[in-house]
């Protein structure tokens, strides 16, 4: 289960083609022009046991999810600004009432095996993903998903949503119709599967991609267990890339020579939920307290190893419209008095459930500990496995520690975990006023939309059942040769199709 809640999509108002230019790198940089050809070596994190050929399935390797990315195209993937970019969808329309979406297929768009792309083909995917992943991956009913001729799809939602193509990004991968054995991995992507063994898999340039063709001959991702390994084989330098590794390694590479570190910001929230319907943190009072008692800069010093950004509690970092006025410094008195008003028992502990997850979760837990003791609220620090968490804590416990990735669509993430009506309401926040500015949201667009994401966050912040206090940067470690990859946070990193070798 721990897959699908942070690796959650998001995306932006849908546009036109013209979206993906200002999406994708360029082919030039300092070192000039691009040059085609030679093989990057990448690593990225797994293990055999979990290894996933389904691409509809829970592909909770980051190395199958990297694989799987690249043979595969989804309708849409992340963006900047829009936070949205057109793959095999070209380009999208809704209706009036922003409830019937239509998309159409990229025009030559092929299979692997040279078969052309059709409605049919996308709508069967579509209602497979939905079937196989459930409405997490796929937020549109499988009825409600249906072909207009040859290259078009209509997707119909129960409510205007006008944030449906950010909804559609990077799981939405098309098969063949009929498909059930993936072995072969027939896809549409920029690259296409020579051989998979055990986890790891060489793919070569789809020379007859519909989208620019990728300059790379071929790409070699080979899974690491660990993120120490997986480091040590950036800094050893058998492999080109090392996707995701964090700080530490991060660190270790940054006064090397022959290795850069691509830094990509807003890339992992790790924070805290406090429940907010009933319990010890009930009262807004004491979650205003809390977040007054955490040394934010401290935190992203000591957990991010300094790779990152002090946050203010509200969930969506990256948004282009993140309220960046936003912010909460550290009040130990005005904390204490809170406390006090609240009549908060200082007398007794709270414990703080964590499970070691992401990179710095666990250590996250016991630095806010420490910290918060000097407003007088003690927390017992409880370590569990994931499977634990999910079963017990999560949804449930009065304090613990979460983590998000892709932190660039505030409505998206209000929606999703913060609504009366989610199923995924991690702080059990029910407030009638959110609701309401939350479905504007959703059903509006231009200056209105603007004005109702101000109100969601200024909701987050005053009241919100999050503990919001930094955002980690996405950290990868590249051999010095390696261009053009991708620097947008969260899954935007396995869009390796524009890399090149110097």
């Amino acid at each position: 289960m721990g897959f699908t809640r942070r690796q959650l999509l998001r995306s932006g108002i849908g546009l036109t083609a013209v979206l993906l230019a200002a999406a994708c790198t360029g082919d030039q940089d300092s070192d000039g022009p691009a040059t085609e050809g030679g093989t990057l070596r990448v690593g990225a994190l797994g293990t055999a046991a979990r290894s996933e050929r389904d691409p509809h399935a829970n592909l909770s390797n980051d190395s199958d999810f990297l694989i799987a990315s690249l043979v595969y195209d989804a309708l849409t993937v992340p963006g900047d600004d829009p936070n949205v970019a057109p793959r095999l969808a070209s380009h999208w329309e809704a209706d009036a009432d922003n409830r019937r979406w239509t998309f159409t297929i990229a025009e030559g768009a092929k299979f692997h095996n040279g078969t052309p792309v059709t409605a049919d083909d996308v709508v069967w995917s579509m209602r497979r993903l939905r079937s196989v992943g459930g409405a997490s991956k796929m937020p549109v009913a499988e009825n409600d998903i249906v072909a207009d001729g040859s290259n078009r799809v209509v997707f119909t939602v129960p409510a205007p949503n006008t944030q449906l193509p950010l909804l559609l990004r990077l799981m939405t991968f098309t098969v063949p119709q009929g498909t059930t054995d993936f072995t072969a991995a027939i896809g549409t992507g920029p690259f296409r599967l020579e051989s998979y063994q055990g986890g790891n898999a060489r793919l070569v340039r789809n020379e007859h991609w519909h989208g620019t063709p990728p300059l790379l001959d071929a790409i070699e991702v080979t899974m690491f267990d660990s993120v120490t390994a997986l480091g040590n084989a950036a800094l050893g330098g058998q492999i080109d890339l090392a996707s995701n590794v964090g700080a530490i390694a991060g660190r270790t590479a940054a006064g090397r020579g022959d290795l850069q570190v691509i830094r990509r910001a807003n890339d992992t929230m790790l924070g805290v939920a406090m429940r907010a319907a009933d319990g010890p943190f009930a009262d807004a009072r004491v979650r205003t307290a809390l977040r007054l008692g955490v040394d934010r800069r401290a935190l992203v010093d000591q957990v991010h190893s300094g790779y990152g950004t002090v946050a203010a509690d509200v969930l969506g970092t990256a948004d282009p419209l993140y309220d960046t006025a936003l912010r909460r410094d550290r009040d130990i008195d005005r904390a204490k008095t809170l406390l006090r008003e609240a009549k908060f028992d200082t007398g007794r502990s709270y414990p703080i459930v964590t499970k070691a997850e992401v990179p710095g979760e666990v250590e996250s837990a016991r630095v806010l500990a420490t910290q918060l003791a000097e407003i007088g609220v003690r927390l017992d620090v409880e370590v569990v496995e994931s499977a634990a968490f999910y079963d017990r804590t999560w949804l449930n416990a009065p304090l613990y520690t979460v983590s998000w990735g892709t932190n660039d669509s505030v409505l998206f993430l209000a929606d999703k975990l913060m609504t009366s009506a989610s199923n995924r309401n991690e702080t059990a926040f029910r407030d009638p006023e959110f609701d309401a500015a939350t479905a504007k949201a959703l059903a509006v667009t231009g200056d209105e939309y603007a004005a109702a994401l101000t109100e969601i966050q200024r909701i987050e912040f005053d009241r919100g059942g999050y503990l919001v206090w930094g955002m980690a940067d996405g950290v990868d470690i590249a051999a010095a040769s390696v261009r053009g990859l991708p620097t947008l946070g969260g899954f935007a990193r396995v869009q390796l199709e524009r890399a090149w070798l110097a």
